[in-house]
């Protein structure tokens, strides 16, 4: 922490033109507001979020979900990724855990719906990624 505040002090420094004391204490306290403000357990949330879409075979999921704008059933994924059942049944229910995919049950049939967060997550990514062809 003495390393980040001398650095802290550095930059203050050379903003400031004369960095004293006070305006590292007062920077200091405007940044534990901004970490106190986020708060873990929303940083923990958003992490599992980004985790679970942190893989190829969730990741693709996620976006025939949000592609399709319905539900597909479980064997019409099946037949979009290359992994077991198991593997398959263990993606989605990580994507269901996250909050990114919704899930019932149809008869015998189980039918996935990719929610409100999942399609402005793959909106806020098709619109920050460019990619070559």
């Amino acid at each position: 922490m003495a390393d980040a505040t001398q650095r802290l002090r550095r930059y203050l420094d050379d903003e400031l033109e004369e960095c004293r004391d006070e305006d590292v204490d007062q920077r200091l306290d405007e940044l534990t507001a901004l970490e106190t403000a986020i708060g873990e357990a929303r940083v923990d949330a958003e992490l599992d979020v980004l985790s679970a879409l942190a893989s190829e075979t969730r990741y693709s999921l996620v976006r025939a979900l949000v592609a399709d704008g319905d539900e597909l059933c479980v064997c019409e994924l099946d037949a979009l990724v290359d992994v077991s059942e198991s593997g398959l049944s263990h993606a989605l229910s990580r994507l269901v855990d996250a909050g990114l995919a919704d899930a019932r049950k149809d008869g015998r049939w189980k039918k996935y719906r990719a929610t409100n967060r999942a399609v402005a997550l793959v909106t806020v990514l098709d619109g920050s990624v460019t990619v070559d062809e």
